[in-house]
């Protein structure tokens, strides 16, 4: 994460054409990520990965690229076979897929290893929603810094939600954080994942990133560095890899987003469907976790939510990147333009890497909902800010729900 405007300093932790009035600002694609950073790992540290790309949401570790997408990218001089085999790596900017129905995720089983994982970096890199009475255009004085608290291990029992995106881009392997979320079309067994905009799409200057995997309740066990050098891939992921199939965006990020200045921000979020690298017997994510969170579409205006709880991997320092943190906060108001959504803001001293990770309220009806995600925070760490969930994001995570539907 990186600086958002003149006034001070931001990071940013790291989507095409308009459909519906429902749907304004939202974008559809096949992919996935977190708030991320570069690392320079060996592409094929622990063997040599094969590829798949045959049959999407089917739970067998393969996505389908249709024929017609298959046409589209050969008009961009890209062969399917030759990407798996490699060619993905070349970030030429008139092969660097911009538009939604032009991206594409094939699974290459065995990218991405314990390696390539643990030296993933964070990327640090408008259409007027719901009006919130009391909130608009208004910014509440700088948060005091809230000390990140480490979750205590296993993930799986005590945030069995949250996990770690991973991606390529230009820069190298990038990593965000992500939250497991509910699926209206599939009750109980959701595929979806919630995080930030800037960890698919780079923005107004870019297009969809690269090799796109979740891997939930990653260092399970929460093990320190030192002993994750020689882990097996069952040690830091245990409940899989599992890559996007399909990924949607705002409108707005694709449009304005960048990699300081804040533009977009307070439309910085996407949902990912995914599916796994190796099978799971039929489950589905959410079953294979044990949970998904609910989205709150209608939060309380700022003002009046007592406590926010954000979650991700930080990994920039004093973090490591290996360990999940939370922060803890009465929310204020961060307004970046008069005509955009207030953005929560919460003091909280995790950096880059934290990205995308989810912010959860507790409703009066005493249960938790994912009502934000991490977009951007100071460089100097202290506090963090996240958009607040209204139609648009509603009809990037319907879009996504609804493409699945009938699978």
């Amino acid at each position: 994460m990186r600086s958002i405007r003149p006034s001070f300093s931001v990071r940013r932790g790291r989507g095409p054409r308009r459909t519906s009035p429902a749907l304004a600002a939202v974008a559809l694609a096949s992919a996935l990520a977190l708030t991320a950073t570069a690392c320079n790992g060996d592409d094929n540290a622990g063997g040599s990965p094969t590829a798949s790309a045959t049959a999407a949401g089917t739970g067998d570790g393969k996505i389908r690229i249709p024929d017609d997408l298959r046409k589209r990218l050969k008009e961009h001089g890209i062969d399917i076979d030759k990407w798996k085999n490699g060619a993905w790596k070349d970030w030429n900017k008139q092969d660097w897929l911009r538009e939604a129905n032009d991206f594409i995720n094939p699974i290459i089983k065995g990218l991405w290893d314990p390696d390539r994982m643990r030296h993933a970096n964070d990327p640090n890199k408008g259409v007027h929603d719901n009006d919130i009475s009391g909130d608009q255009g208004v910014t509440d004085p700088t948060p005091q810094p809230v000390k990140a608290r480490a979750v205590a291990p296993p993930y799986h029992a005590n945030a069995a939600t949250s996990g770690k995106v991973f991606f390529d881009s230009p820069e190298g392997h990038m990593v965000c954080s992500g939250t497991v979320v509910e699926d209206p079309a599939h009750p109980g067994k959701s595929n979806l994942v919630w995080t930030a905009g800037h960890c698919v799409h780079a923005g107004k200057k870019g297009g969809w990133y690269r090799n796109m995997a979740f891997v939930p309740s990653y260092n399970n066990s929460g093990k320190p560095v030192a002993q994750l050098q020689h882990a097996s891939r069952s040690v830091v992921a245990p409940y899989g890899v599992w890559w996007a199939d399909a990924a949607r965006t705002s409108q707005q990020w694709i449009d304005q987003g960048g990699e300081t200045g804040g533009n977009g921000a307070p439309y910085d979020y996407a949902v990912i469907h995914v599916t796994p690298e190796q099978g799971t017997g039929g489950k589905s994510l959410e079953e294979t976790v044990g949970g998904a969170l609910p989205v709150n579409f209608d939060a309380p205006a700022v003002p009046k939510v007592k406590s926010i709880t954000a979650s991700g991997y930080p990994e920039a320092a004093p973090f490591d990147g290996q360990l999940l943190y939370q922060c803890t906060d009465k929310p204020g108001r961060l307004s970046l333009a008069q005509a955009d959504p207030t953005m929560y803001r919460i003091g909280c001293t995790m950096t880059a890497g934290s990205s995308g990770g989810g912010w959860v309220e507790t409703g009066s009806d005493g249960k938790p909902a994912l009502v934000s995600n991490t977009s951007i925070g100071p460089v100097t760490s202290g506090w963090l800010a996240g958009p607040r969930f209204g139609s648009v994001a509603k009809g990037v995570y319907e879009s996504v729900s609804k493409k699945f539907a009938g699978r």
